[in-house]
Order: C-alpha cells, then structure tokens, then sequence
C-alpha cells in the first residue's frame, strides 16, 4: 500500500537523498541477499551482522572470525552466507541456525571469494600473492582446486608476465569463472576443466579491483586502478556451439572524471542494470551514470566522509554506503510524495481553496438498525489469511525455495546502534551515547572503568 501513496517511487529508478543511517560496530563491507530483505555487513572486528531491511534491525550476529572481514556473499536461496577475513579464513554459515556450516582456512590472505550461484557447497576465492582456488565443501574435508592466473602460453608467443589474481566472480549459470588479474587482465575459466577459454587485457599496465555483473549476467563492470570504470557485454557462455577463438567482449562505455582524475572505490550495478554506481577515494560524493547515454545523471551527498563500500538493493531505487570513518552504514533512497487518493478513489487535492458542494444525501441520518445490519453483513464476508498472494513479484521471492530466517526472541541479538549492558539481576539497558564513544576510543566496544578524580577519597591499608 505504501507504493500506491507514492508517483515518484515508480517513476525514478535511482536513489536521490540520504533517508537513513544504521550502525553496529564499523562496517567494512555490505551485501543484499537475493530477495532484498537482509542486509549483511562485516565489522571490522570480524563480526557478521544481518540487518531486517522492513524494521532496519539486526536480525542476526555471526561472530567467528577475529580479522576484518573483507568480502561476503549469499546463496540464491538465501540461507547460506559465505564471509571471508583478512585473517586467511573463510566461513559458510547456515542461517537456519547461525551456526559455521564450513571453515576453509588458506595459505594466503583472501582479497574476495564468491559462492557458486547454484550449489552453495562450492565457491572461488581470489588469493594474495598466489593462485585463486576453487573450494569444494561437499565432503567434510574440503578440496581446493588451483586455478591458473594467466593462460597458457602457445608456440611462439612470449611469457606472460607474472600477475596474480585480484576479483573474482561467478557467471549467471555458475559454468564459468570471471577472474581479474593486477596487470589488467580478464581471463574467462572454465569450472568443469579449470582452464581459461579466453583471456584478454582490458586496462593497460593497472590493476583491476572489482567486478560485478548484473543479475541476468550479460553485462560486466569493471573497476580499475585507472580511474576509469567499463562496462562490457558477455556473450553466452553456455551455448552448445561455444567456440573460444570466437569469444569477443566488446566494450560499452566508460566512465572517468577528466576534470579532477578521481580514482573510483567501488562501483555497483543499480537493480535494473541501466546504471551505475560508484565511491570515489577522497571524496564524500556518490557518482550515478545511466548506461544509456553514458552520462552523469546525479552526484549523492552525504556525511563528509569517504564511502569504502557501495551495494544497490536488488529491486528498489535504494543504494547502502560504509563510512571509512565512522563506520556507519548509510542509506539513499527516493523520497515518495503522498498521493492520498490511492487510499480513498473520491479523495482530490486543491492547491488552492475551493467552494465545496454538499452533496444530496452525504450528510443524511441512517437508523441504527440499518448501520448495524450493514456492519454484520461484512462481518460474516469469509476471509483467507492463510494463503500467500502471488502480488506480481520476482519468481525468486514467491517461490517455495526462499528461505525464511528464523526470528531471534533474544533481546542482546537484536541491537542496533546502541549496545545493551546489564544493570542489575534480569534488568538491561542501552549504553549512552557517551559511554559508545568512549567504547570505540578505546577497546573497540568494551566499557572502560573511568579513573577517580585526584580528589576523591582513596583507601588506605
């Protein structure tokens, strides 16, 4: 109903002004699941935290790595959440529960890991200084399939220059992996023989940060020491007549900054795939192109710091950014204008005052036993609340294989901001503004005892 009070909403399809702001601990990273209902942000302390987009609480904590956490990412069906530390580790979660579903320890830090986006007992992992690997968690020792970085070199052709792996991710269909290298080289592999069917080097002599495809997988972001952001077009990948010689991305548009040679953070794909979003180092600004025309169509301001990481809500005109500062994890959406009329059809609004007519019977006095006579009338109208509305949603989101996370009653588990601290037997309440300044400062959220003043009474032996 809240849609239906609203033109703008459905007109304009990208963020315009900051409507929100959440915190719990300092977020690093941020990911939406699938459907668009829980947020997942990583700490800085190695805590996962799974924000209810409806409420803007936390429905969730995850604590089991001690490192920053650098990378997440959900399954499709929304229950399984693979988080990646600094820490060399990476860990599945199962949401049912909350408990580690897998724990992949590494030889290497992990720049970013992606699961597969059919099978959650598989996912890819870019590592530092060393191959990425293909991570097999069926049984219950993992496997670890090296992939190779740089293709191999035929009759004739020189070395390839040493590179190592930085982004990775999967394709729509999970048949191949899209890999990145620091030399600018973006190499297309194959999960079933593990070798690169194509590669080509798409930023000269600088290394590529990030890519990101959009949810049909046809067209490709990528982010690049540079200063320029492109976008691509994938062809099918899983035609029957693929032939690799004949695998071509032809490029679609850039995007850079000529005037100041502003060197992108991150950059994300709006919900659609029309646009593109992008933070920029050294700056507190928000970058929106359209795809279509290659231009700049808005600047987001906000709170005057650096936004270290960006995600756009899968569905809704709503983009999420992480303070490098503060931590905290800001929202822009669309301010919706009120359109009452939705909610009565007779309902019209003036501008100005106008001479109101009464109509002929609007006013007139119905005898009791009427108006009650109507009232059980409607009472006895039978009403389904059991079955589920299709509403004209994403498959995904009516469909039975969506996962509903279970609701935590426990009141510790559901902070957000403020922490809760125990003032007596059974008694709780949330830590002061002043007392949460105090545990950042110092012990990363842990309450430090104040020291006694030099004038107080001390006790002697």
């Amino acid at each position: 109903m809240n849609l239906l009070l609203s033109d703008d909403y459905l007109l304009q399809d990208y963020p315009e002004n900051i409507t929100n702001s959440i915190r719990s601990g300092h977020s690093t990273c941020v990911r939406f699941n699938r459907q668009g209902d829980y947020l997942a942000s990583g700490r800085g302390d190695g805590t996962v935290v799974i924000w209810d987009i409806e409420t803007m609480g936390v429905a969730r904590k995850l604590r089991g790595h001690s490192k920053q956490i650098q990378s997440l990412s959900w399954s499709r069906c929304g229950r399984y959440l693979l988080s990646v530390c600094i820490g060399w580790k990476a860990v599945l979660w199962d949401l049912k529960d909350g408990k580690r579903y897998r724990e992949v320890r590494f030889r290497a830090p992990v720049y970013g890991a992606e699961i597969h986006p059919w099978n959650h007992h598989q996912f890819a992992a870019a590592l530092f200084e060393t191959s990425p690997v293909l991570v097999d968690v069926t049984e219950r020792a993992e496997i670890q399939h090296p992939l190779p970085s740089v293709p191999k070199r035929r009759e004739g052709e020189p070395d390839f220059p040493k590179q190592t792996t930085t982004a990775i991710i999967y394709t729509a269909t999970g048949d191949h992996i899209l890999t990145a290298t620091s030399k600018g080289r973006l190499n297309i592999i194959d999960t079933k023989t593990k070798e690169i069917i194509f590669s080509e080097k798409i930023a000269e002599k600088s290394l590529i940060v990030a890519l990101r495809l959009t949810e049909s997988g046809k067209d490709l972001l990528v982010n690049s020491n540079d200063g320029i952001i492109r976008t691509f077009h994938v062809p099918n990948l899983s035609a029957q007549d693929l032939d690799p010689d004949t695998i071509q991305l032809p490029l679609e548009h850039k995007f850079q900054d000529v005037v100041n040679k502003l060197r992108w953070g991150h950059v994300t794909f709006s919900a659609s795939g029309e646009y593109v979003a992008a933070s920029a180092h050294n700056n507190h600004e928000l970058y929106i192109w359209e795809r279509g025309h290659g231009s700049l169509v808005r600047m987001l301001e906000g709170p005057k710091e650096e936004s270290l990481f960006i995600e756009w809500h899968p569905h809704k005109p709503l983009l999420v950014a992480c303070g490098t500062e503060t931590g905290r994890i800001n929202i822009w959406s669309v301010t919706p204008a009120q359109k009452w009329s939705a909610l009565a059809p007779d309902f019209a609004e003036v501008e100005d005052n106008v001479e109101y007519i009464e109509k002929e019977d609007e006013f007139d006095i119905h005898p009791h036993e009427e108006i009650q006579k109507r009232r059980l009338d409607q009472e006895e109208e039978d009403l389904d609340v059991l079955a589920v509305a299709s509403g004209g949603g994403r498959p995904e989101e009516t469909s039975t294989n969506a996962f509903p996370m279970p609701i935590l009653f426990d009141l510790g588990e559901s902070d957000s901001e403020d922490e809760l601290v125990h003032v007596g037997f059974g008694t709780l309440r949330r830590k002061s503004p002043g007392d949460q300044d105090e545990g950042d400062a110092t012990t990363g959220g842990e309450k430090v005892p104040a020291k006694k003043k030099a004038g107080g009474r001390t006790r002697k032996r």
